[in-house]
């Protein structure tokens, strides 16, 4: 039986199976985590390692790829690690239960990954993993909630982005840390403004985030 086919991929990328013996982590499994993990797999990377302490939920299903009616209540390592074996079979995956936080950060071996994706929802943990990495070898997601354009979706440097109010404050944070270079997947849309404190959000702009920086991932570990 023939898993993975990548036999269209190859036409565009020759040397596609070079990502059997990579090795990505996605922290954070969300609006964007979900399609970041799900590309990577359909793309042929061998091994995964998925990080997050939620479950899946009811309000979950209008955007998260491995949301579904019949999985709510379901970790959401589990759900992903289900759906990207039924993709890829052979794919490995490690699945972590929990939320990454800066005080538990060393349970993590960085130096195993050959690319980080970082999706996770709290500044603190994106400013832990970033540091941890010197910035290098990782994609962060800005802010993709209250935002309602999918082509208005980017790829640069944090400290060159516009409009997105997440960006600001990493920058901010990322300088005192040293750090003065960071890609990050963000928006040019500047977000709707309104009085809930929950944000917002559509089917289609955190996918379009998630697309992106799994392109990014994968462009970078053939280049």
């Amino acid at each position: 039986m023939i898993y993975m086919d990548l036999s269209r991929t190859k036409k565009v990328f020759a040397n596609i199976d070079n990502l059997k013996s990579k090795h990505v982590a996605i922290f954070g499994l969300g609006g964007v985590g979900g399609y970041v993990a799900e590309e990577l797999v359909r793309s042929g990377v061998g091994k995964i390692t998925v990080v997050d302490g939620d479950v899946v939920e009811a309000s979950n299903i209008n955007r998260q790829i491995i949301a579904l009616s019949d999985n709510i209540g379901q970790p959401k390592v589990d759900a992903i690690s289900l759906r990207l074996k039924a993709i890829n079979p052979d794919v490995i995956v490690h699945a972590h239960n929990m939320f990454f936080l800066p005080e538990n950060s060393d349970v993590f071996d960085f130096s195993e990954f050959d690319f980080v994706a970082d999706a996770v929802d709290t500044v603190a943990a994106k400013v832990e993993l970033v540091t941890k990495l010197g910035g290098k070898n990782i994609i962060s997601c800005m802010g993709t909630g209250n935002r309602t354009d999918p082509t208005a979706v980017a790829i640069g440097d944090v400290f060159k982005t516009q409009g997105c109010p997440l960006a600001k404050v990493m920058r901010l944070l990322l300088r005192k840390k040293g750090i003065n270079k960071l890609t990050v997947v963000y928006s040019t849309e500047l977000p709707i403004k309104t009085s809930d404190r929950t944000p917002g959000s559509t089917a289609f702009v955190p996918g379009a985030a998630g697309l992106a920086m799994a392109g990014f991932i994968v462009k970078s570990l053939l280049s």
